[in-house]
């Protein structure tokens, strides 16, 4: 049976997609085109990874379809190993496309699995895009930021971090959290200088200033369908909705260099949300 009809099936029938696009700083894949944004990356590296996976099934499948779909190619994954644990630091940023605090840690599961390690050196949270005109508040974080404490006391996460938090936000956070945040990301697009105030009160408190080029929504429910489209014919993605998406950078500490960068992506079938 032709790939794309197998494809067709598999799709029709899970509830769950998991992708994982492997090490993209060994992917010749990618490096021919080089993407103009994040959003452009993500949305090649989906579309890539799944029409990989497609070309990799056997040409006949079991009667039982799963209802997960673990899009991983192996040869392009490669776990830490113990001995070069120390040497290396794991650092993720993880964009939630809705408010649900358990794929905060589904994702940190994921990763830690995916990875081969135990604990993820610094994980920086993107809270889901709000409406038009409507601001982040202390409210929208508190959720999310107890459930990345709650990852740190369990060893799960050494350090947390925050995006795009003004002075007067992570001052609110600062105060109210447990665990306080290591870093506040700060997309430069948007204020081109650091703001004079933010960079005081990060000072003050020990809190890391990092710049990053990543659009307030990594990418759309119609970007995320278009990807998955273009990897098979056919395919039926209305009804999919991304959850999450987790970008790692593996690096080594003595030489600053980056051993390996990539996506895990987590979606579901909408009438199963």
């Amino acid at each position: 049976m032709e790939p794309h009809v197998n494809a067709k099936r598999l799709f029709n029938h899970a509830t769950t997609l998991k992708l994982h696009t492997g090490n993209l700083v060994n992917r010749s894949r990618l490096k021919k085109k080089c993407p103009s944004s994040p959003s452009e990356e993500l949305q090649d590296c989906i579309q890539g990874t799944l029409s990989e996976w497609f070309a990799t099934m056997p040409s006949s499948l079991d009667s039982e379809l799963p209802s997960i779909l673990d899009c991983t190619i192996p040869e392009n994954t490669e776990a830490i190993t113990p001995e070069e644990r120390e040497e290396l630091k794991v650092s993720v940023k993880l964009f939630l496309t809705e408010s649900d605090r358990s794929s905060i840690r589904s994702a940190v599961d994921m990763a830690c699995l995916s990875l081969g390690v135990s604990q993820l050196d610094s994980v920086i949270i993107a809270p889901p895009p709000l409406p038009e005109g409507e601001a982040q508040t202390l409210t929208h974080l508190q959720p999310l930021w107890e459930e990345l404490e709650s990852l740190v006391q369990s060893q799960k996460i050494a350090a947390i971090g925050t995006s795009d938090l003004d002075k007067t936000l992570l001052e609110q956070l600062y105060n109210w959290a447990q665990v306080k945040p290591s870093s506040n990301q700060v997309n430069l697009a948007s204020c081109c200088v650091m703001p004079p105030d933010l960079t005081a009160f990060a000072k003050e408190f020990d809190i890391q200033l990092l710049t990053h080029n990543d659009p307030k929504e990594l990418i759309s429910a119609a970007g995320f369908q278009e990807a998955v489209q273009g990897s098979s014919k056919d395919l039926q993605v209305d009804d999919w909705r991304l959850e999450w998406v987790l970008r790692y950078s593996i690096i080594v500490k003595s030489r600053g260099i980056i051993k390996a960068k990539g996506y895990i992506v987590h979606a579901k079938k909408g009438n199963n949300l």
